[in-house]
């Protein structure tokens, strides 16, 4: 059993010879000198980190008037993959330059926690406040993330080129979702908790494109190669929830899947020119009163002649449609997309590989056409563009049917006490030390008390 080495030499390091074509991230079209490699939103959407040629870069996503950079990182050149912690100082990094070694930045003490190597290039890395998983290509690795102790290997898994996995930011159903095959859309969800299989789900006839769990860690989306069905399944019993069609004229590759906090919307970004947003809720059966009105009748013939048709068409009959859409100016350029509450109203954030953050109004009552409220850059030395000047068919942000719609308590909730308190902006783990077993415990976290944190014995690594 090969297993990660702390601390490695540089001299250890190899080619990135795949994942150049297959996990470069957002970096297909650069913008300028720079370029964004990659971009990730953190666990809860409040944060936004990306990869350049030079860095990396943190932005917090407090307001749709201004992104504010909070830390900007050159340790390493080239940065294909960033992930943030929630909102706490734990930033980890890989770099083409070493793709084989995993960093661990404490960004706000410009200190590094620690490093560890594996035996072959890194495509993914994925983080909760319990666990930490590095995948690679054929094996997968979940460290406890208090301390980094290397906890399970997953070696001989299937070929996984693009690093494809899922991992639940919920740390009590800290789920694991990665392919269980080359060649059909099956899913393998692994609890990380208990370190043994949960289920496998035959999701899809194609090999899988994109998975998400949503912030509960009871559902898991996912999407095949075609591009054109969206699924929605129950953890960890794997029952099919939803069903959701992107689209039927061509086949797309969908870059990323998000649902919001509240577990209600899904949305979808691909390497066209449409964000689709679908709605997560049952429709009923029952006509009642209006089944004597045309389109009843017409739904009731529908329902009864699908089940007289073949297969695929009796699906596509009963698959539910966006429930709104973005269209971005660009087409075949990467992009990641979530749903965000900022400033207490729902918006759809897409950031792309020209170099922006796009910020769009959504509205959770009737859909439609999102509304582009600003844009911008992710580089520095360029002037902040002003916010668009767009039509506002809801009233704009201030309007009462839109502020109606604020956040649930469920997101507020989420939001305040999103941090690992271990890394903390003002406290926490210094490079070298774990983090105690308490803070880990549920109930509100503070990030302001250094003395709640003392620390600990070092790494004996």
């Amino acid at each position: 059993m090969i297993e990660p080495v702390p601390a490695c030499r540089s001299g250890d390091e190899g080619g990135i010879s795949d994942l150049e074509q297959d996990c470069k991230g957002l970096s297909d079209e650069p913008t300028g000198g720079q370029g964004v490699v990659c971009a990730s939103f953190n666990q809860d959407s409040t944060s936004l980190a990306i990869g350049t040629k030079d860095g990396y870069r943190l932005f917090s996503l407090a307001s749709v008037d201004k992104l504010n950079c909070i830390h900007e990182g050159a340790e390493s050149p080239d940065v294909y993959i960033v992930e943030r912690l929630f909102s706490s100082s734990l930033v980890v990094v890989v770099s083409r330059s070493m793709p084989r070694r995993m960093n661990i930045y404490h960004f706000k003490k410009g200190t590094e926690i620690c490093n560890y190597s594996y035996s072959s290039d890194i495509l993914a890395v994925k983080l909760n406040r319990q666990r930490l998983v590095v995948c690679l290509e054929e094996s997968i690795y979940i460290h406890n993330i208090k301390d980094m102790k290397l906890l399970k290997s997953l070696l001989n898994t299937p070929a996984n080129r693009t690093g494809l996995c899922a991992l639940s930011v919920n740390h009590s159903n800290s789920y694991l979702a990665y392919p269980g095959s080359t060649s059909i859309g099956e899913i393998v969800v692994y609890d990380t908790n208990s370190l043994s299989n949960t289920i496998e789900i035959p999701a899809h006839d194609s090999p899988l494109a994109a998975m998400s769990f949503n912030i509960q860690g009871n559902m898991l989306a996912s999407a095949s190669e075609k591009g054109t069905v969206i699924r929605v399944f129950s953890v960890p019993d794997g029952l099919k929830l939803f069903e959701f069609r992107r689209g039927m004229k061509r086949y797309v590759s969908i870059s990323s899947l998000s649902f919001s906090a509240d577990g209600q919307f899904l949305c979808a970004s691909s390497n066209t020119e449409t964000v689709h947003i679908f709605k997560l809720e049952h429709h009923s059966t029952s006509v009642d009163d209006d089944s004597s009105t045309w389109t009843a009748y017409v739904g009731m013939v529908f329902s009864a002649a699908s089940t007289y048709l073949p297969a695929q068409v009796s699906d596509m009959m009963h698959q539910d449609r966006a429930f709104a859409t973005v269209r971005l100016n660009m087409f075949g350029l990467r992009n990641v997309c979530t749903l965000a509450i900022i400033q207490k109203l729902p918006r759809l954030l897409v950031a792309s590989s020209d170099g922006y953050l796009y910020m769009y109004n959504v509205d959770p009552q009737d859909g439609g056409e999102c509304v582009l409220v600003n844009k911008h850059r992710l580089f520095s030395g360029e002037e902040e563009l002003p916010p668009l000047l767009a039509e506002e068919p809801m009233g704009g942000v201030g309007g009462q049917t839109y502020a109606a719609t604020l956040a649930t308590p469920v997101c507020v909730e989420h939001t305040v006490s999103a941090g690992l308190t271990g890394y903390s902006e003002d406290g926490g783990a210094k490079k070298g030390e774990v983090i105690p077993e308490h803070e880990l415990a549920a109930g509100s976290i503070r990030l302001d008390d250094e003395q709640e944190f003392p620390p600990v014995s070092s790494l004996s690594n």
